[in-house]
């Protein structure tokens, strides 16, 4: 049974950088994406940062490339989400995302099977 456990959620000030993490456990991923997501109140969940696992090929949203960097520890299972310059919109449950790779990347909900309890980030002003 696959299971990912995220943490490093927290509360900081604006400007500020956390580091979330998200282990993988209970297949091989090899032939996976995996992402992380966001979900701000009242709003939808919005794809964030992901990688190929197979390539190690790197995905980010728009408004996150320059200040989130997504990696990852082969032999941990482990993907990373490096957040820097945060801001107050940035303030969200963040949720990490595992899914069969398709012929193109995903980056929609629907392209992840399993995904972790998420994690709360908070950015005050």
């Amino acid at each position: 049974q696959v299971q990912l456990v995220e943490s490093g959620g927290g509360l900081v000030q604006a400007g500020g950088s956390l580091r979330l993490s998200c282990t993988a456990s209970g297949r091989t991923f090899t032939n996976y994406d995996m992402a992380w997501f966001r979900q701000a109140p009242g709003k939808e969940r919005e794809f964030v940062a992901g990688i190929r696992w197979s390539s190690g090929r790197l995905y980010y949203a728009d408004s996150m490339k320059g200040r989130f960097t997504i990696s990852r520890d082969n032999a941990k299972i482990t993907v990373y989400l490096q957040m820097n310059s945060l801001k107050p919109e940035d303030t969200a449950v963040y949720y990490c995302a595992a899914g069969r790779a398709g012929w193109s990347y995903s980056y929609t909900v629907g392209g992840y099977g399993y995904w972790g309890q998420g994690t709360q980030v908070s950015v005050s002003s």
